[in-house]
């Protein structure tokens, strides 16, 4: 009896786990917006705009939703004759969901106002995980986007992308958290894509640089299709 009623449970929790697989690969599918688990490792160095977009796509492909065109909320500035361009004209019209279909913002407008969804909870990676905010160790919060809060570039001259995101030395990165928190009860340190620039010895944008401000190189992903 005993031994039936083993194999019986393990029959059952195995029959659940079958069940739960297409559902939580469904889910994935689904998604349309999240941070992503992990950068490429150097720092604010993205390969620019198509390396970072690359990192987008290789992460929505491993959860699942690789079909979509995947964008990092980053702007560039001006440079070498060619224009600035925006975040926010990258990322398509929305609405997005994170991976377990919540709705952070149903377009552009609403991602960069007051009433956008956009918090810890909500800030899931590809994988359906809180990412670290601030209070745990190690914080993660710090968001490369390059951007002011209406998501448009900043002006040519002070660097506020690394080089475009081509730097791992000198330069700085305008980052946002997040998870919404911050030193002070202020503005910037709520803004979830326009907080503060990176700074630290080795130049501003290097890995070790970004992890001593309360971050490690994250970016925002949206499905622009």
């Amino acid at each position: 009896m005993i031994r039936i009623e083993r194999v019986t449970i393990s029959g059952l929790a195995l029959a659940m786990a079958l069940l739960a697989a297409p559902a939580a690969q469904a889910q994935s599918a689904d998604m349309t917006f999240f941070v992503t688990s992990s950068g490429p490792g150097k720092g604010a160095d993205l390969g620019g705009l198509e390396g970072a977009d690359a990192q987008c796509q290789k992460l929505a492909q491993t959860a699942g939703a690789g079909t979509k065109t995947w964008r990092a909320y980053l702007s560039t500035q001006a440079a070498d004759g060619k224009p600035a361009i925006n975040a926010k004209d990258r990322i398509g019209k929305g609405p997005w969901q994170n991976v377990k279909g919540t709705v952070i913002a149903k377009d552009v407008a609403e991602l960069h106002s007051a009433t956008n969804n956009l918090t810890k909870q909500t800030a899931l990676s590809e994988k359906g995980e809180v990412i670290n905010g601030a209070g745990d160790q190690p914080n993660r919060h710090d968001i490369l986007t390059g951007s002011q809060p209406d998501g448009t570039a900043f002006a040519a001259g002070d660097d506020k992308t690394c080089k475009n995101w081509t730097s791992s030395t000198q330069g700085a990165a305008m980052v946002g958290h997040f998870d919404r928190r911050g030193l002070r009860d202020d503005e910037p340190s709520k803004s979830w894509n326009s907080s503060h620039t990176s700074r630290g010895p080795d130049g501003g944008c290097s890995q070790a640089d970004l992890k001593s401000t309360g971050g490690d190189g994250l970016l925002y992903c949206f499905a622009a299709n």
